[in-house]
């Protein structure tokens, strides 16, 4: 393991950098991307580097731009898209789901079109309904499209890497809470696999798996079981499209408890399916029906204290798991929340991760 340290923002700024500098048929797309904020410092300096015919700014036009984007990977270049909000990706929903994700398959395997999409999720500063969706269960139901949600820093450098030089379309959904957490990081070229989960946390009484920031929350959970004396494991799944069935399985057949947080809606989305999978694949090892943790069914207040109330949090898996086990849940302690309104998690989630 690398003994660098760095965030998960700088994580994703380099993997870009890297890639930019490798092939001279990557480059960058978006609003704000050659900016001087650099999408959350995200992209920050790359086109003083590269030049804006490599670091393109674009109009508020992204079902257009993503027909560009196809176009010009369909001829060759390798083309990423950063949506500062997912919620702007909706606009190009016709290309991404009925052109590039269907390209390989409708001509029969002798065309590719490999484009990376970067769209961040997140909640802060009163952000509401229409800039703090998660809509990754859309992209992961259209067959031809991957779908990954790194929330480490050396998953969020690898798997962008491996996004960027995958010759299909996938989608990098990004967590902004994220952006700020540390980690070991390789300073090379390198990339991480776009399949399969990760053990973060080895338990034997209950698997807690998560999706993006809400592995952090499964991580604090599963120190706020250990106090009460329920040990817990903890399961980045990581992937999407594919989903780590076999991972899932596995870790569920050891524990016989399962639950899952999600950044999104339980309802049809990819908490539904990694219960779906357990009870199909580990159903005999399950003590418990499975449980799932995610957003109420409204759309997304606006003001703080609200957004407060909206998102669950690690207590709430905690609770969730320890009446699960029949553990005493009036014991677990919480952890204070900063508010939503100054736009930062729980302080101590610092890393590295």
């Amino acid at each position: 393991m690398s003994d660098r340290i760095i965030t998960f923002m700088e994580a994703l700024r380099e993997a870009q950098a890297s890639c930019l500098r490798e092939d001279p048929s990557v480059y960058l797309m978006g609003l704000g991307v050659p900016g001087p904020t650099g999408i959350f410092g995200t992209t920050k300096g790359l086109v003083d580097e590269f030049g804006d015919e490599r670091v393109r700014d674009m109009p508020s036009s992204e079902g257009g731009m993503t027909g560009v984007a196809l176009g010009t990977a369909i001829n060759g270049m390798r083309p990423v898209m950063v949506h500062m909000r997912v919620d702007f990706a909706v606009l190009s929903m016709e290309t991404i789901v009925n052109q590039a994700a269907k390209w390989h398959y409708m001509y029969g395997g002798k065309m590719t079109a490999p484009m990376a999409f970067r769209m961040i999720i997140g909640r802060g500063w009163g952000q509401g309904p229409q800039h703090s969706q998660s809509l990754q269960a859309w992209f992961a139901h259209i067959p031809g499209l991957k779908v990954v949600m790194p929330s480490t820093p050396r998953d969020a450098k690898g798997m962008l890497i491996a996004a960027i030089e995958d010759d299909a379309p996938v989608v990098v959904v990004e967590h902004r809470w994220l952006y700020g957490i540390k980690g070991h990081v390789p300073e090379e070229h390198y990339s991480e696999s776009l399949e399969g989960s990760r053990v973060m946390r080895e338990g034997k009484d209950v698997t807690l798996a998560g999706l993006s920031y809400m592995t952090l929350e499964c991580l604090r959970a599963a120190e706020m079981l250990e106090t009460i004396g329920i040990d817990a494991e903890v399961l980045d799944l990581r992937s999407l499209t594919p989903i780590d069935g076999p991972g899932i399985a596995r870790s569920v057949k050891k524990t016989g408890h399962f639950v899952v947080a999600d950044t999104a809606n339980s309802t049809f989305g990819a908490a539904a399916e990694a219960s779906a999978i357990a009870v199909e694949y580990a159903f005999d090892s399950l003590k418990k029906a499975p449980a799932r943790i995610g957003l109420p069914w409204t759309p997304t207040p606006t003001s703080p204290s609200l957004a407060d109330k909206f998102y669950p949090r690690a207590i709430d898996i905690a609770r969730e798991a320890a009446r699960m086990l029949g553990g005493d849940v009036d014991r677990l302690e919480d952890t204070p929340m900063v508010t939503p309104w100054h736009d930062v998690p729980d302080p101590t989630y610092t890393g590295p991760y």
